[in-house]
């Protein structure tokens, strides 16, 4: 049974990266720290899901001789990073959390425990989840949808850099046409870009809600995941 109090907010590598084109641009972070911070203040619980793509991107990667699976287990890796550099962001204000890795790696991080992850959240601390879902061929935003569905999240917040959903690309088409709110299933039959097809239809089976929003503006996460700005909401009924 979801849980009200409790969210799943994913970001992206590319997300950290900031204004940098590559790696972890670490006023960012301490941004989205700050904002998350305040968020669990106010009684969220709060698990996140980060992806790699401001280090590796296995698939479209420099290095086309490294095959698929290996790629992917590359980018796994790198999600740990990310991981690691937001919780060190997040503890230096004061926020407690906990990283949990689908590769089990006990130096640095928990094996992914659902009941434990539950705990965690229920004690008011941010568990960030990474290592994708610990699979090749699967993204990190399929690592999302199922990790929120496996806590009892109530939504699924997704962090981008445009203000929600169009029909195109706004960049490109300036006839883009932006929606307030969608159905799963036009999502799917219209192959919108919000989330790869299994994150949505896992998400549609689940009855689970996603937001796409923009967290690059100011207390953008702050005021998404508080209800005080509305991304494109991807619902049941729309």
């Amino acid at each position: 049974m979801p849980d009200n109090r409790r969210v799943l907010l994913k970001l992206s590598g590319e997300a950290l990266a900031g204004t940098l084109r590559h790696g972890i641009d670490f006023p960012t972070v301490d941004d989205v720290s700050i904002q998350i911070q305040e968020v669990v203040a106010s009684g969220l619980q709060v698990a996140l899901v980060v992806g790699a793509g401001n280090i590796w991107r296995g698939s479209d990667s420099d290095a086309p001789w490294i095959d698929r699976a290996q790629a992917d287990y590359m980018g796994m890796l790198a999600t740990v990073i990310n991981a690691m550099a937001i919780q060190g962001t997040l503890e230096r204000h004061g926020v407690a959390s906990r990283v949990q890795s689908a590769i089990e790696m006990n130096e640095v991080a928990e094996p992914y425990i659902r009941r434990r992850a539950i705990r965690h959240l229920e004690k008011g601390r941010v568990v960030i989840f990474a290592g994708g879902t610990g699979n090749p061929y699967f993204t990190t935003d399929t690592a999302a949808s199922l990790r929120a569905v496996e806590i009892g999240a109530s939504i699924v917040y997704k962090a981008t850099r445009v203000d929600g959903v169009y029909s195109a690309d706004p960049e490109k088409d300036p006839n883009a046409v932006r929606y307030d709110r969608l159905t799963f299933r036009k999502v799917i039959a219209d192959q919108l870009r919000v989330m790869d097809q299994t994150a949505v239809t896992m998400c549609m089976e689940n009855n689970l809600p996603i937001v796409i929003f923009d967290m690059t503006k100011p207390r953008g996460i702050v005021d998404t995941l508080l209800g005080k700005n509305q991304g494109t909401l991807v619902s049941t009924e729309g």
